[in-house]
């Protein structure tokens, strides 16, 4: 049985809903993850998953997407 993580992770570049719906999308689409809820206002992006993610997992991405994790 995996364990619930709540991870949050700092994003340079985002400025739109734009922005919002590609890291979303990108981040939605790995096989853990459960949410992603992005706050445009602090650059800040919140990731739910089964089990902990892999940071460099996650900076890919986020790079796919266009982005940056800072």
């Amino acid at each position: 049985m995996s364990e619930i993580t709540t991870a949050t992770y700092q994003v340079a570049g985002m400025t739109c809903q734009h922005c919002v719906n590609a890291v979303t999308g990108e981040l939605d689409a790995l096989p853990v993850v459960q949410s992603v809820e992005v706050d445009l206002e602090s650059g800040s992006v919140t990731v739910t998953s089964d089990g902990p993610l892999d940071l460099s997992t996650v900076r890919e991405a986020v790079e796919e997407a266009g982005y940056e994790l800072v």
